[in-house]
């Protein structure tokens, strides 16, 4: 069956037009015969639906469709309310439910939404658990609707919450980062209260930029999509670092005191070489064919193995779980410590690197010279037809020269994107003017032959 409506990190689309109220429900019900298990008396046998959601203005409408579907199919639905992404994976572990649902779009714009699922181990479902649910979105018929007696209900718990930022303390200890002062740009998104309430749980002194969501504002002009305010911020106020989150914050970007960004690849160095962030010795860390050259020179300088996985957070987990590797992230800021979270948690993030700057006494600036990132450029050329790639001779001729050219000093990357008519050409090199050189030149024959 050709998958229309999952993609790598669930159902998303224009809020009340590709993902309708609607859609919602049969979501959720599809969802709920798929993953739940019913009981028509007592409720201590019925399994629990853990649902969480940003700050978008479409989420109670769509949270509320979703808990409809579930109930539809006998499921109980414990509602958190606003809480990041990596809490809802966090808490249907640890309420013990049998799934737990995501209502986000993550750093998309306000006026999209979206659906995610967790399985009751708190990883995202497999591609064939997805397909089934799909199935019978497809065909209503086949899924299963609860008795009158079996109809689940919807509990609000707001206050689980807190039992994830009790979490992402214990991962660092109480005032562990005693005397270090942060920015957190919390997008207006769903970290507005778990972030500032966690880090200064921590020790940290803290300062929050973008914590007044009104549905409308999360991730315009703020976030780890746009980081300009946050590094002003933290140069005019002395801070030791900053740190931008996305609109769901499983993911986080850094700045350092002078306003520099630090991107995942950086943090990601840091936590391999730092030691920390897992119980097991990080000899081996995952990370996607888009990592910087700088980050895979800095881990072979280092001794650490990298496992280079496709793009995509769900790939880094899979890898990592597959390969029992404790650390891995990507480049936007997905960073994962297996031996804490199940998925990409930004605020969990954010305390290990400022743990280790605490343990270690050493500046963000300092930490990040682990690594010296090469100038990466990236064009994406419009195509007729993505799968007319492997068989292009004369662009694979074209790569073949150019890496000749760069040598060891650099590397060219093309891959198909994954959701539009595109092909993404990459080039890291040791100065942007070669950069720019080779992806244009590749981009060109590109366009020629299957533009």
């Amino acid at each position: 069956m050709k998958r229309r409506l999952f993609g790598t990190d669930g159902v998303r689309g224009s809020a009340n037009d590709a993902l309708t109220p609607g859609l919602s429900v049969a979501l959720g019900r599809a969802a709920g015969s798929v993953l739940v298990r019913r009981s028509s008396r007592d409720a201590s046998e019925r399994s629990k639906v853990l649902i969480g959601r940003d700050t978008r203005r479409s989420g109670t409408m769509i949270s509320a469709a979703l808990s409809a579907g579930l109930c539809s199919a006998g499921a109980d639905v414990i509602d958190v309310g606003v809480v990041p992404t990596p809490g809802v994976a966090f808490l249907t572990v640890e309420q013990g439910a049998a799934a737990g649902a995501v209502v986000s779009a993550s750093h998309n714009p306000a006026s999209d939404n979206g659906i995610k699922f967790f399985g009751p181990d708190g990883y995202k479902l497999t591609d064939e658990v997805e397909a089934r649910i799909e199935s019978l979105v497809d065909d209503s018929s086949e899924a299963s609707v609860a008795r009158a007696d079996e109809i689940g209900t919807v509990i609000s718990a707001p206050v689980l919450a807190a039992i994830y930022e009790a979490h992402l303390v214990s991962t660092v200890g109480e005032g562990a980062l005693c005397g270090l002062k942060v920015i957190l740009d919390c997008a207006n998104g769903a970290a507005f209260e778990s972030a500032p309430h966690a880090f200064a749980a921590a020790g940290a002194t803290v300062d929050s930029l973008f914590d007044a969501p009104d549905g409308d504002n999360i991730n315009a002009g703020c976030g780890s999509t746009d980081t300009t305010q946050l590094q002003s911020a933290v140069v005019e106020a002395g801070a030791d670092l900053g740190l931008a989150f996305d609109g769901d914050a499983d993911r986080v970007l850094a700045v350092d005191a002078a306003g520099s960004v630090v991107d995942g690849d950086q943090i990601l160095a840091i936590a391999a070489t730092g030691g920390l962030g897992t119980d097991r010795a990080t000899s081996r860390v995952v990370a996607t064919v888009m990592a910087n050259l700088g980050f895979r020179k800095a881990m072979e300088a280092s001794g650490i193995e990298v496992l280079e996985c496709p793009v995509g957070d769900r790939y880094v987990i899979e890898t990592m779980r597959r390969e029992s590797v404790a650390l891995g992230g990507e480049q936007s800021g997905h960073i994962i410590f297996a031996d804490s979270s199940t998925t990409g948690d930004g605020l969990l993030t954010g305390l290990k690197l400022m743990e280790i700057m605490a343990k270690t006494g050493r500046s963000l600036k300092e930490l990040a010279s682990v690594m010296t990132r090469f100038p990466q450029v990236l064009i994406n050329v419009k195509v007729r037809d993505k799968s007319l790639l492997g068989e292009a001779e004369s662009v694979w001729s074209a790569v073949a020269e150019a890496e000749k050219s760069l040598g060891d000093q650099g590397r060219i990357l093309l891959r198909p994107s994954g959701t539009e008519p595109l092909v993404r050409v990459m080039v890291e090199a040791g100065d942007e003017e070669t950069a720019h050189q080779q992806a244009d030149r590749v981009a060109r024959v590109v366009a020629s032959e299957i533009g």
